[in-house]
């Protein structure tokens, strides 16, 4: 009777869970953009003051519930001297350079939105995590294929 109930329970309330992975260079925002993702969707989050963020040692995980999905964002950090860090966690750092460098041809049929969005005043940071959860709900089942990709 309880793992019907429990499984019961987990169906009506559990959320599905994403992992999001955040890079960029140092003092591109990417900590600021996650505190204000915090803040926006996570009604009892008071948040940090974006005056006392520093720089990122390592990575910061946060998690935004977005309606029935949960999001955990992985925040690393972008010193160069943390860069060897990320293909440990993703991709090798010529990888991610090329993709950030020429990203239009990586992206491949996969879903694109350029939002514009300031991390300092939280401007577009809802719509954008909005459209985020859209796409990976949509997605789930349609991961990226390698011909899509190169």
């Amino acid at each position: 009777m309880y793992t019907l109930l429990s499984g019961l329970y987990k169906y009506m309330f559990q959320k599905d869970e994403y992992c999001i992975l955040i890079l960029g260079l140092d003092n591109a925002g990417k900590t600021t953009f996650l505190e204000q993702s915090k803040t926006r969707f996570n009604k009892n989050y008071k948040g940090m003051s974006l005056s006392k963020i520093t720089t990122t040692v390592g990575l910061n995980i946060g998690t935004v519930d977005v309606g029935k999905a949960r999001l955990m964002f992985w925040d690393l950090g972008g010193q160069e001297e943390l860069q060897s860090l990320w293909d440990k966690t993703c991709l090798s750092i010529p990888d991610i350079k090329t993709a950030f460098s020429d990203c239009t041809c990586k992206i491949g049929r996969r879903d694109c939105l350029t939002q514009a969005c300031s991390a300092l005043t939280g401007k577009g940071v809802r719509e954008g995590i909005e459209w985020m959860v859209k796409c990976v709900v949509r997605n789930v089942h349609r991961p990226p294929r390698q011909r899509d990709i190169t």
